[in-house]
């Protein structure tokens, strides 16, 4: 198999002349033929008996020329790609069959897509932004509140009446010009004060009360209700209070400490939040300047890309995000119908991503050839090893499903945003 000819047919579109030695093209048909030889029947023949010869005279010499063509093609296809020098991209092929025949040389003409040619300049010295990370007294004490709450227990409370915050437990029941309507009673309802979660008016109104208290709340629905026959009505909804409840929190000293955490008093596990918070938000402030970096250098690129990169990355994003929806135990079909989109329709929502992906790709491959940026076996080596240990797995059974030039691929791209980093000027943010 060989490429005969490569040629620019128009933007991002090569045609490829490719030929396959009569040679191997007749060893391909001898293999085609003693594959469907078994289901074929010749009278005067059994089943899958009758020689070639009779074969070919009953349906024609031509009979297995189209399967003897798809044996041959993708492997001629992949090696006279490669032969080109050229980055295919998965998209439409064109084939256009030249010459075909028994001791003749298969010859095919096929048109691809590929990569396109991109320029990029002064990527060097971008200049950022970031952030002084800072950590207060206030920002611990809010995540010890957290963990507070996270450890609380209701307790009921009887000296007092109630207020903003408390859980109150309530029989209620509504009318409207003194008649009940449909969902507006219930008994032992528990609800939280200030919540917002009833009609506005309602809870306010239940503040001050004590238990064991019976009282009316006078309220308006909303003129945008859900029920259109409640609509701006005014309501009377008579209250019984049976309990108030309130959340009591764990006192914080080294006894809370050791239960919630493997340190043993106050001031380390203060000072171990005051890291993780610290470590949390210098992640953040990183990730703002690298997708300020991305912005730059997107803008940056120059080029014609073809619309099947990005058809190919949204594709790609939805794929994932079916997988995302499976380990939450929906599927796709399920989730179109819960919220009306087609699977178009979705695709559409990924394609800013898709495009920024693309584009950023294409960026860092391009400053990557600039730069001479290459990937070492210990780079390949070391990438095995980190994600062996990620997947929890051998490393030799990592090999054997990412291929290392594609690794390699990865790891330069890789390098290439460490070397714009690493080049950017940072400037602190007001």
């Amino acid at each position: 198999m060989s490429l005969k000819e490569s040629n620019k047919v128009e933007t991002n579109r090569y045609e490829l002349t490719i030929v396959v030695p009569a040679a191997d093209f007749d060893a391909a048909m001898t293999k085609v033929f003693q594959r469907e030889n078994k289901k074929i029947t010749i009278p005067g023949f059994r089943k899958g008996k009758a020689p070639r010869a009779f074969v070919e005279k009953y349906y024609g010499e031509s009979a297995f020329y189209e399967d003897t063509v798809n044996m041959l093609y993708p492997a001629a296809l992949e090696e006279a790609v490669k032969e080109s020098g050229l980055d295919m991209i998965e998209d439409k092929i064109d084939f256009d069959l030249v010459q075909i025949g028994k001791g003749k040389d298969l010859e095919f003409k096929v048109k691809i897509t590929v990569k396109p040619e991109v320029s990029i300049e002064g990527y060097k010295g971008l200049e950022v932004t970031k952030p002084e990370v800072v950590v207060t007294d206030e920002d611990i004490d809010n995540e010890v509140k957290k963990v507070q709450e996270r450890n609380s227990r209701m307790v009921t409370v009887e000296d007092r009446a109630a207020e903003n915050g408390d859980i109150t437990v309530i029989d209620f029941d509504g009318s409207v010009d003194g008649v009940h309507f449909d969902g507006g009673k219930a008994e032992n309802y528990s609800l939280e004060l200030g919540s917002g979660s009833f009609i506005p008016g309602f809870e306010d109104q239940i503040v001050g009360h004590n238990t064991g208290d019976e009282f009316d709340v006078n309220v308006k629905f909303p003129d945008d209700y859900h029920a259109e026959e409640l609509k701006g009505k005014d309501a009377v909804f008579a209250i019984k209070l049976h309990e108030i409840k309130k959340k009591e929190l764990p006192q914080v000293d080294d006894d809370f400490v050791k239960d919630v955490s493997e340190f043993d008093t106050v001031d380390a596990y203060r000072a171990d939040l005051k890291d993780k918070l610290t470590t949390a938000r210098q992640n953040k402030v990183n990730d703002d300047a690298d997708n300020q970096i991305i912005d730059q250098l997107v803008e940056k690129l120059q080029g014609e890309i073809p619309e099947a990169m990005y058809v190919n990355r949204m594709n790609e994003d939805v794929q994932e995000f079916a997988y995302r929806l499976q380990s939450q135990g929906l599927d796709m079909k399920t989730y179109m119908q819960y919220t009306g989109q087609t699977e178009d329709s979705i695709r559409e929502q990924f394609r800013p991503q898709a495009e920024r992906q693309v584009k950023i790709r294409l960026a860092l491959e391009k400053i990557a050839v600039l730069e001479n940026v290459e990937a070492t076996d210990e780079d390949v080596e070391n990438e095995y090893n980190k994600l062996a240990e990620a997947y929890k797995m051998e490393a030799d059974k990592v090999k054997s499903f990412i291929p290392a030039e594609e690794l390699k691929k990865d790891i330069v791209v890789q390098k290439a945003i460490e070397l714009v980093r690493d080049s950017a000027v940072v400037k602190a943010a007001e």
